[in-house]
């Protein structure tokens, strides 16, 4: 497996790959590996001849009072992780390498960023679509994997390949939860054994809605997220946002019926979950 530290590196072996008609998966990461990300390279593999893992915390997408510096990073062992897991090469930039002192060039998408996540960490979305573009200018990739569980993120994405014209395709590959529920997430580190139960709220309330559009084929949105909140705040949960959306525009829609997204942020302590369900 090859390690590579600066886009140039990056860039000329796509290059060389792509000559060759070598087929190029790439799967975008922060880093701290776990069983999700690992589905994600395993799902690259079925799709390309060679898969590229970038590990980059990217400090473009933190706002001011977020994360970024205690962000759990792990190098050696994600590099083990990535190798075991089959990838051909590991992308390990620093940000001095990404960005310029005086970068001024940012990606912005004006509608899927609006709600949800957006809403509540403006630029979030600015940072994730630039570092995200420049990965697919460097690694040049036919496919890249993303996770349903940053379903908007996801969504966003796509949206961007579709109207700048990356010639990629982008696949969603599914949620990889804990044998109790909980999403695989690296920052269910941050969590106490207290708050490690707690957290199961997110999952049982989405399951509450699964189950709701299940029995009755649909339901008043403003009725569910009701019950939804409910059962996140009996779990000590501080309630971010619960929306049922369009999986398509990701806005609110009035009745919950299937195909609907169910959509869960809060604070479990400190930290902050998010999960999410097509009902």
């Amino acid at each position: 497996m090859l390690v590579f530290n600066t886009p140039a590196e990056l860039q000329a072996w796509s290059l060389e790959k792509r000559k060759a008609g070598v087929r190029v998966g790439l799967v975008p990461t922060m880093g701290y590996l776990h069983e999700g990300h690992l589905s994600l390279i395993a799902e690259a593999r079925k799709r390309a001849d060679e898969v590229v893992v970038s590990i980059f915390v990217n400090p473009v997408q933190f706002g001011p009072n977020e994360d970024y510096e205690k962000y759990p990073r792990d190098e050696q062992r994600d590099l083990e992780r990535c190798e075991a897991a089959g990838a051909s090469a590991v992308f390990l930039p620093t940000p001095q390498n990404m960005y310029a002192p005086d970068a001024s060039v940012f990606v912005v998408e004006e509608k899927l960023g609006q709600g949800l996540c957006g809403a509540r960490r403006p630029g979030h979305f600015r940072g994730v679509c630039t570092v995200v573009a420049k990965l697919f200018n460097l690694a040049l990739p036919q496919v890249a994997v993303f996770g349903q569980k940053d379903f908007q993120q996801a969504a966003i994405i796509k949206r961007m390949v579709r109207d700048l014209n990356f010639p990629l395709e982008i696949v969603v590959a599914p949620i990889v939860r804990e044998p109790d529920g909980l999403a695989k997430s690296s920052r269910n580190v941050y969590l106490s054994a207290e708050e490690r139960q707690n957290a199961l709220g997110l999952s049982r309330s989405l399951a509450l809605a699964a189950d709701a559009v299940a029995a009755n084929g649909s339901c008043p949105s403003q009725d569910l997220r009701a019950k939804m909140a409910a059962l996140l705040e009996s779990m000590s949960l501080r309630v971010d946002y619960v929306e049922l959306v369009d999986a398509e525009t990701l806005l609110p829609v009035p009745e919950a019926t299937a195909g609907t997204v169910a959509l869960v942020a809060a604070y479990c302590g400190n930290t902050r979950l998010i999960d999410n369900r097509i009902l």
